[in-house]
């Protein structure tokens, strides 16, 4: 089969993975699509953790045998070990299937590329590393926690043209337009937590909360994160408060790092929305903790002291952070940059 028709299923098999995003921790966003003869047949995705992985939700669809000699596409690698589940492997080969192909390899280290020989061993053809990037890209949350140990972190700030967040006293706490704040909705449905800072707290008393139109029944408030030296008084504030005060959690003067760490192992965290001023964003940057930013410029000019980015910085143009696979957009009266970090490459500036 020609490469561009391997393509062509994985894209369908990330449409369905996609709808799967925020959803799955601690599992990844998978997708899934039966194909026989040049014909769909099923698709399938995973909704949450205890249900069905999407190779699996895809089967359900079908009658008995009818998937026989199909060629199953999935955005990662059907698992090969027993969980809440059962092995994907397993139920492909009862299925009969005559052929997968998968974009990203499992992540876990004891896991990754033990599915190509136990398909082999049925007399499953195999293909892997179809439309990679993107796949690795769809579960780069889930990816980082069994690599790295943390959840991976999406920084996402407001500010002025001039690099600035600062406001009057007593005025309202936004600088981006109301399109630019319904989307951060929709960021916000990506992570499994949003994190914030003591002082961000107790300067606008935020939410933190899913709002608006868009957002999915199965989407559970993500956990409200408050990094703090000082402490809080909890009496004070609305995230202790409010009908989600059970999901607001504090860590005082604990390390970033740590922070991260404790949120993957006890609360099964895949991805984190860092929402904080100047202080705290750069405190993550100078650590190397934030993977993927969201920069909403909005077209006015504050001066003032208050930067949307602090931190220490590099001290070389050699030690700048470059990103890739950026979009640029407006949104309203605003701009949105959003791209991932590259560590592996910085790219010179043009002299």
């Amino acid at each position: 089969m020609k490469s561009s028709e391997n393509e062509k299923w994985i894209r369908v098999a990330l449409e369905e993975g996609r709808r799967g995003i925020g959803l799955t921790a601690p599992n990844p966003p998978v997708g899934a699509v039966v194909v026989k003869d040049g014909i769909e047949i099923a698709r399938g995705w995973h909704h949450k953790v205890g249900t069905p992985h999407a190779e699996r939700d895809a089967l359900s669809k079908l009658q008995r045998d009818e998937a026989r000699g199909a060629t199953v596409y999935v955005t990662l690698e059907p698992c090969s070990t027993h969980g809440r589940t059962g092995a994907c492997t397993k139920a492909l080969i009862s299925a009969g299937v005559a052929k997968v192909v998968y974009g990203a390899r499992d992540p876990n280290p004891s896991h990754g590329g033990g599915a190509d020989e136990i398909f082999q061993s049925a007399g499953i053809e195999v293909v892997t590393g179809v439309l990679e990037e993107e796949c690795q890209e769809l579960i780069r949350g889930f990816s980082m926690v069994q690599t790295e140990g943390r959840p991976w972190l999406i920084a996402k700030t407001a500010m002025s043209l001039d690099g600035r967040i600062t406001r009057p006293r007593g005025e309202g706490q936004w600088l981006s337009g109301l399109e630019a704040r319904e989307e951060v909705q929709q960021l916000r449905v990506e992570a499994d937590a949003i994190l914030t800072s003591g002082e961000t707290v107790r300067c606008d008393d935020p939410a933190l909360t899913l709002r608006g139109p868009g957002i999915p029944a199965e989407k559970t408030q993500p956990w409200r994160v408050i990094t703090t030296r000082q402490g809080l008084d909890r009496k004070d504030f609305q995230l202790f408060e409010d009908e989600w005060k059970e999901r607001t959690l504090i860590f005082q003067n604990q390390s970033n790092y740590d922070v991260l760490r404790t949120l993957s192992k006890q609360q099964g965290v895949n991805t984190v929305l860092l929402e904080a001023g100047g202080s705290l964003l750069g405190s993550f940057l100078d650590e190397d903790l934030i993977d993927e930013w969201v920069i909403y410029l909005t077209p006015m000019v504050t001066g003032g002291p208050m930067v949307a980015v602090g931190g220490q910085g590099g001290e070389a143009l050699e030690e700048r952070l470059n990103l890739k696979n950026v979009r640029i957009y407006q949104v309203g009266r605003d701009v949105c940059a959003r791209g991932l970090v590259n560590r592996d490459s910085l790219k010179p500036l043009d002299r």
